[in-house]
């Protein structure tokens, strides 16, 4: 792995509420060690709202994220990529585009939050969750001593943070 900044995509299908949040809490509690993006396979074109008020009350600069698609980081000029972690079931599912730097690979499925309805609150609530999750996750992906693993190991380890409580499609166990 390079001695610069890890490069980290977070997928999701719409790219408009986890893989947002993904980017959000990885470039704040990662700041110097990683770089986040985030994309989606079938990008929304916006950002859900409920994701932007979520972050902006948390401290986190939302003026710069937007709705794209995953082919942007696939082109050629496109950041090498370390790791891109799927936050959907719907994009893990899906075929990739060829990733350039031949990152490192996981899923870590969290409940979509743009799917809730009802009152305020109701919707709020399971943005805060996705939040806690992927901020759980991410915060135990921080921590990892990256450059000091092996591959294998590094591996298992992206695995078992997928399998966390809240997980929503259990990821294979490593064989």
């Amino acid at each position: 792995m390079a001695d610069r900044p890890f490069n980290v995509l977070f997928l999701c299908s719409g790219n408009s509420a986890r893989s947002i949040m993904a980017e959000a809490i990885l470039n704040k509690l990662g700041a110097g060690k990683f770089r986040a993006f985030s994309a989606g396979s079938q990008p929304k074109g916006w950002v859900h709202p409920e994701t932007l008020q979520l972050l902006h009350s948390l401290g986190h600069d939302t003026s710069r994220f937007r709705s794209k698609s995953w082919s942007e980081f696939a082109d050629p000029g496109a950041p090498l990529l370390d790791f891109v972690f799927t936050v959907c079931d719907d994009a893990a599912g899906e075929t990739c585009p060829v990733w350039p730097g031949q990152p490192m690979t996981a899923h870590w499925g969290v409940p979509d939050p743009a799917a809730a309805q009802g009152s305020p609150a109701e919707i709020a609530l399971p943005f805060k969750d996705a939040y806690r999750m992927l901020n759980q996750r991410i915060g135990i992906f921080t921590s990892l001593p990256i450059r000091s693993l092996d591959q294998l190991s590094l591996q298992q380890k992206l695995r078992e943070i997928g399998r966390l409580e809240g997980a929503t499609a259990k990821a294979p166990a490593a064989t």
